[in-house]
Order: C-alpha cells, then sequence, then structure tokens
C-alpha cells in the first residue's frame, strides 16, 4: 500500500489527538495530585486529566468543524446544526490504568456521517503510537501502513477482551467465553483500554477483540481502524455495527465464524 496523505480534518484530528495526548503525560507524571471522583461507582473512575484532554479536543475539532456534533465521554452529546456529521471522542481511554501509573491509554476520536464512522484517531501518547484511518484511504500507524494479522488458525490466534468489572454486566457470558476459548487459542489478554485493543487488532499485534458492555466512544475510531486495514467488524452476533447498542468484535475475517460460535450468549448454548 502506498503513502496516502490525510485529508485536512483526519489532520487536525491527529493535531488535536496528539495535543491531548501531550497533557495528559503531563498529568500522567503528578497523578498522585489528580483529583480522582467516580461516575457509577469506585470502579469507574475519572480526574480533571479527563476533563482537561476532552476540552483540548472539543476546543482544536471546533475551530476547524464549528457546526459538527460533539459526543464526548465526559460532557456527553452536544448537537451541531450539522446533523449528519458527530464527533466521537473518549478523551482518555483507560482511565484507570492511567490512575495506578500504567502506561497503556490512548485519546480516541472518530467522525461519524450519517452514523457511520468515516475518520479515526487512536493516539498512545506514552508509547508514541498515532493510528489513523480514513474510509477508503487504508490504515496507518505512524505513516506506515498496517494490515490484520494473517494468522489463519485460531491455535494461533491471540485475542484481546474487555472483561466485565463491577458494575458491569454479563460476567456469567464472560465465564462461558473463557471456557469455550481458552482451550482453543493462542492466548487472551485483557490491556483495559479497548481503543488500544482495536488499534493492535488493525496492525496485526492482536487477532481480534471482543466487549459486551462497550460504549461508542470506546469502539468507535477503532472501527474504521479494523476496517481499513482489513478486517471486519461487527457486533458480538455478528450483525452490522451500531457503535451505540453496546457490544463489538473486531477479527480477521479468517477467524470471525469460530469467535462468533464461541461468543454466542449463553441461553444460546448447547
Amino acid at each position: 500500500m502506498t503513502m496516502t496523505a490525510p485529508s485536512d480534518l483526519l489532520t487536525t484530528m491527529i493535531g488535536a489527538a496528539r495535543a491531548a495526548g501531550d497533557g495528559l503525560m503531563r498529568d500522567f507524571a503528578a497523578i498522585d495530585r489528580l483529583d480522582v471522583r467516580h461516575k457509577n461507582g469506585l470502579a469507574d473512575p475519572f480526574s480533571e486529566a479527563d476533563l482537561r484532554a476532552e476540552e483540548t479536543v472539543r476546543t482544536m475539532l471546533g475551530r476547524a468543524a464549528p457546526d459538527y456534533g460533539f459526543l464526548g465521554e465526559e460532557g456527553g452529546l452536544t448537537e451541531g446544526r450539522d446533523k449528519r456529521h458527530v464527533w466521537i471522542v473518549d478523551p482518555l481511554d483507560g482511565t484507570a490504568n492511567f490512575l495506578i501509573g500504567l502506561p497503556v491509554f490512548a485519546v480516541n476520536i472518530a467522525l461519524a456521517r450519517d452514523g457511520e464512522v468515516i475518520a479515526g484517531v487512536t493516539h498512545i501518547p506514552a508509547l508514541g503510537e498515532t493510528f489513523r484511518a480514513e474510509r477508503g484511504g487504508g490504515a496507518f500507524l505512524n505513516n506506515r501502513p498496517i494490515r490484520v494479522s494473517p494468522r489463519a488458525a485460531m491455535v494461533q490466534a491471540v485475542l484481546a477482551v474487555g472483561i466485565p468489572f463491577a458494575g458491569k454486566p454479563r460476567h456469567d457470558q464472560f465465564v462461558a467465553e473463557m471456557a469455550r476459548l481458552t482451550p482453543r487459542v493462542g492466548g487472551i489478554r485483557r490491556l483495559g483500554a479497548g481503543a488500544v485493543d482495536m488499534a493492535y487488532v488493525a496492525c496485526g499485534r492482536f487477532d481480534a477483540y471482543w466487549e459486551q458492555s462497550v460504549s461508542a466512544w470506546d469502539m468507535a475510531a477503532g472501527v474504521i481502524l479494523v476496517e481499513e486495514a482489513g478486517g471486519v467488524v461487527t457486533d458480538t452476533l455478528g450483525r452490522k455495527l451500531d457503535v451505540h447498542n453496546g457490544t463489538v468484535l473486531a477479527t480477521t475475517p479468517a477467524i470471525q465464524g469460530e469467535l462468533l460460535a464461541a461468543l454466542a450468549p449463553v441461553s444460546a448454548a448447547n
């Protein structure tokens, strides 16, 4: 694949992600001084680092496209005059990692048109990695073209998963999935940041990622990264993905069918 220059809007998204990431790294160096709060119980923290990062992204994107809507994890939905376009932003995916000093977190920015993600950026500031993609333009890591894994056998596959924690639903479903999959695959990982998991599927480090309770801002950028890198993204029942419906499976085409069978709802299991 030849190098494709990003559009002006994607360039703005990259700049916003990196600016927010720079701020996060400053806060990461002083996490013991952050005011930590909680949304839905003690297992769901956030801090002023999340808020500052979202404001950085919102400001920079707003200058470039003031009429677009904005859906952010921290501030919710602000409708724009342009009803077709919405930014979908997680300013700090992996907050729990961030707050314990684990450098596995990302800034996630996506642009949706009429409900379809058309551009996405996932920036991992602690690693200096910026993933980006536009519809029809391929996927890139720091300007290098990327593709999903060529591994075709489940026994070779390394999978990533979002494990439900306190306050999340479907714990029994997760237990069933592990029982079905662990004897058959090369490994299963939980990084604690779905944005990073999906970017790693796009570049072939992981063969698939799934989660049964996930928000639009966690997955939106990763959808186009994976698809433009040659992967497939659906919900966990194999249906056309709606980023607002709460489940996601990002995978290589080679193992999609076996994974869907393993992720069948507990109530449908034999």
